[in-house]
């Protein structure tokens, strides 16, 4: 969100300086582990609608600026136990915003993707025009021409301290301290080193994912749709085999918690590492269960609500603040981006973010007015 954000007020010819305490993209945060699902048709709130509909028209404008593929349409199919999860409102939802989704039974879901083994009371919701984003090449792309633009970039710069005043803000990090007249917080789940400059309500999670070897080419991208699968036991979420590197699969639900600071352990040091997420191959996918090739362990910054943090801090307006994504983030980052560049330049957001206001927690901001972790 933040690399979203500097590449687009620098293209607008905003004097901008991005500070990131590793190098991104990186595999510290949220985005590393390619790739990550895109798909359009929400329940709940209508506005995650109308931001991934302009999402994917911002993620084919930057294909266009960094002449690369970074989006995949191979579709996307939500699988799930109809008597857990229905997806009615979903697609009544995508029909107002022109989006195609269509309901299907286990029966067809059988005949389209021969791999998959479902129950027969199972359901599924199709979107063609959905699919899957290249993250990592997602990140490098905004990186790459937000330099082009004349951002700045500092990385492995930890921010150690904020002083807000009223009309400016300054930086404290360990490599000097930085002046501007607005700024833009995206820290994920390093959130908490903010605190209590701002304090969010945000958790940090430790998840994990693996790559699985497939024994069918009814896996293979061209072939397999991203999918989501909701049952009795879990929500999980994957991508086809792209270029032989296996099956993804993810879990939404369960993991970790974890802060900044304390040790954040690699895949496979819990046996349900891999374990969680071949149980669930083995029940619908059994030809996806193959060796593991691969498997990485990320971050996710859960808020209590699951919805997005999107607003000014409570005491200064000129500071716009972006967290707490909570596993379904990144397809927006091209959108949060533009609400954050909007937000900070004064200008009405572009998108209804009525939803995302930190008032709707009750600790939503620090007792000082600035805080210092020590050093210039």
């Amino acid at each position: 969100m933040g690399m979203s954000a500097g590449c687009q007020l620098a293209w607008q010819g905003m004097r901008t300086l991005l500070i990131d305490a590793f190098d991104p993209p990186h595999g510290e945060g949220s985005h590393h582990g390619e790739p990550r699902l895109i798909r359009h048709a929400y329940s709940g709130h209508p506005t995650y609608t109308d931001m991934a509909v302009r999402a994917h028209e911002l993620w084919n404008e930057l294909e266009q600026q960094a002449e690369e593929q970074l989006l995949v349409q191979s579709g996307v199919l939500n699988i799930a136990d109809p008597a857990l999860h229905s997806f009615t409102d979903r697609i009544e939802e995508a029909a107002r915003h022109g989006v195609h989704a269509e309901k299907l039974d286990a029966a067809e879901i059988g005949k389209r993707w021969k791999g998959l083994r479902l129950p027969e009371h199972f359901e599924a919701m199709y979107e063609p025009a959905a699919g899957y984003l290249q993250s990592e090449a997602c990140v490098h792309a905004y990186k790459r021409l937000a330099l082009a633009y004349g951002a700045e970039l500092l990385t492995h710069t930890a921010v150690c301290g904020i002083t807000a005043l009223r009309n400016s803000v300054v930086v404290h990090t360990r490599k000097g301290k930085y002046h501007s007249a607005r700024l833009i917080l995206t820290a994920g789940a390093w959130f908490g080193t903010l605190s209590p400059f701002i304090t969010l309500p945000v958790r940090a999670v430790r998840k994990t994912v693996g790559w699985f070897e497939t024994g069918s080419a009814e896996f293979r991208a061209g072939r397999f749709p991203g999918f989501t699968l909701h049952d009795g036991i879990g929500a999980y979420y994957g991508f086809p085999d792209i270029g032989g590197a296996g099956l993804k699969i993810g879990r939404h639900d369960t993991g970790q918690d974890w802060k900044p600071g304390e040790p954040f352990l690699p895949f496979g040091s819990l046996p349900e590492d891999e374990a969680g997420l071949r149980e669930a191959l083995g029940r619908y996918m059994p030809d996806a269960c193959g060796r593991l090739l691969q498997g990485k362990a990320c971050k996710y910054e859960l808020t209590p609500d699951e919805d997005f943090i999107i607003d000014r801090h409570p005491h200064y307006p000129h500071i716009v603040v972006a967290g707490g994504f909570s596993g379904h983030g990144f397809k927006f980052a091209s959108v949060i981006g533009e609400i954050c560049t909007r937000l900070v330049m004064d200008e009405p957001p572009g998108q209804d973010i009525r939803p995302f206001a930190l008032s709707r927690f009750a600790s939503q901001a620090a007792p000082a007015p600035s805080f210092a972790q020590g050093g210039d």
